[in-house]
């Protein structure tokens, strides 16, 4: 288990060196391909511990798919069935979608339900 940051970087310089070499990439039999695996999984496990990604927040997923699809709110207030100024208080974070509204949000614009639910 790598403990602190001095330890990560050090690992990390030995995986790009290791990387280098095409055979600990493909070859299994050699020690720089265990090597690497091995130290790419201390490298892993350190950075979701220490590096966690947050889920974005609804808003900024709602905005993101808006521009994607080129909507407005008038026609995202349309597609998902609730008034424009509905569709104004979900962007500006003064309401949650109701359950009914969360799913066509992830269905329609392609949210992940966890994004949507909060969960």
């Amino acid at each position: 288990m790598i403990k602190t940051e001095k330890e990560y970087q050090t690992i990390v310089e030995r995986v790009e060196t290791l990387l280098q070499n095409a055979d600990n990439i493909e070859n299994r039999d050699t020690k720089g391909y265990i090597e690497l695996n091995l130290l790419s999984d201390l490298v892993a496990d350190y950075e979701e511990r220490t590096y966690q990604v947050l889920k974005p927040a609804l808003v900024d997923v709602i905005k993101l798919r808006m521009a994607e699809m080129g909507l407005n709110q008038k026609r995202l207030s349309e597609l998902l069935g609730v008034s424009t100024s509905r569709v104004s208080e979900y962007l500006n974070g003064k309401s949650e979608p109701t359950l009914k509204v969360a799913r066509e949000m992830s269905i329609k614009l392609g949210i992940d339900a966890s994004i949507v639910l909060g969960v």
